[in-house]
């Protein structure tokens, strides 16, 4: 049995407090994002401000900044600015205060962000990535009865490992807390010090995205004890997609058209030339302030996940329940409308692509 260190249960506090904020700035969304006024006749930008992580699960983020299908499609009257972030809940602050105009996200920041703006802030626009999401632990642990008293990591309370995490200790009994303690502690942690805490033995495992779980297997001698995909039917789930503020949206649907033009591209480029999107995905990770991955490490993530513009609707309500059981979410949140994906669809017709679906939940 591994104790839980004072320093881990402090970093968790830390998380919690944080949330009240997001909250209150979620109250007042609509207002914070409107930086923006008066939008140019064409419906076309000054600037683009996206919002990203340093993970191979966001490889169409990365493809694109780095092969500038990004700022090919924006083309020169609107500049790119990126941003890159750890995990959802503080992309999702920075949408909320005007910070951040579209974003790179996983679903349950995305349902928190619909859900305290009254489904007034964001909308999804498109998909991102399916997959690549498991829990890997210590040698030792081989079952979930194994997990008791252990201390496990998750990148950012209330981001959506967190949240499998927490849904699926809760599914094998396990009883586990936002406010700490339980069966299982979990120690919301950056994924950069995840892999030094799992190497110290201060942590006993974490639910993480690529590439940090294959680096645990490969890299630190893990094991993995959940794969998410194994969770969900056809192992389709979404882990992450791409939301825009909706006063963006609807100021600026030239831009959010060029946007969608290169996620596209990038998701093409991904199916069609694996070999070239991995050595992008590469040379993104260390533009964006991490470094390059060992070819094993690199290979291993990249066959863990689907490079995908579809948002694999059919995941998302499950994904909002997951929430209220998690405890991350107070009430089960309404996803009516959180889908515009008629801006898509017409850049995939126009591609000759086969159109996607909101699964009922908004405009195609």
């Amino acid at each position: 049995m591994t104790r839980t260190p004072t320093h881990l249960l402090r970093r968790a506090g830390v998380a919690l407090a944080v949330l009240p904020l997001a909250i209150g700035l979620a109250a007042c969304g609509a207002d914070a994002g409107s930086a923006d006024s008066g939008a140019a006749a064409s419906g076309v930008a000054d600037e683009l401000r996206l919002g990203y992580f340093a993970n191979v699960t966001h490889a169409a983020a990365l493809i694109g900044v780095q092969q500038g299908y990004l700022a090919d499609q924006l083309g020169s009257g609107t500049t790119l600015t990126t941003q890159v972030f750890n995990a959802g809940p503080d992309e999702v602050e920075a949408l909320f205060a005007g910070g951040l105009d579209a974003a790179y996200i996983g679903p349950s920041p995305t349902i928190n962000a619909y859900g305290q703006s009254d489904g007034d802030a964001i909308r999804i626009i498109s998909g991102a990535a399916s997959g690549g999401a498991q829990l890997v632990v210590r040698d030792g642990i081989d079952s979930p009865a194994d997990l008791t008293g252990t201390t496990l990591a998750s990148p950012q309370l209330g981001n959506t490992q967190d949240v499998a995490l927490r849904t699926w200790l809760t599914g094998q009994g396990l009883e586990n807390s936002v406010d700490g303690g339980g069966d299982v502690t979990i120690a919301p942690t950056a994924n950069s010090d995840i892999l030094t805490l799992f190497q110290s033995g201060d942590i006993d495992g974490a639910w993480v995205p690529e590439p940090y779980a294959s680096t645990l297997v490969l890299n630190e001698g893990g094991h993995v004890l959940v794969n998410e995909r194994d969770l969900w039917p056809q192992g389709e789930f979404v882990t992450t997609h791409l939301i825009v503020r909706t006063e963006f949206l609807q100021q600026y649907p030239g831009t959010v058209d060029a946007l969608l033009r290169a996620n596209v591209q990038s998701v093409e480029f991904a199916t069609k030339d694996p070999a070239g999107a991995e050595a992008a995905v590469n040379a993104g990770l260390k533009a964006a302030g991490g470094k390059e991955l060992a070819a094993p490490v690199l290979d291993r993530a990249w066959s863990e996940l689907t490079v995908t513009y579809d948002p694999i609707a059919s995941a998302l309500a499950q994904s909002a329940k997951n929430g209220v059981t998690a405890g991350t979410t107070a009430d089960a949140v309404d996803l009516d409308g959180i889908y515009d994906l008629a801006p898509l669809n017409k850049v995939l017709a126009d591609q000759g692509l086969a159109p996607v679906t909101s699964g009922g939940l908004g405009k195609e």
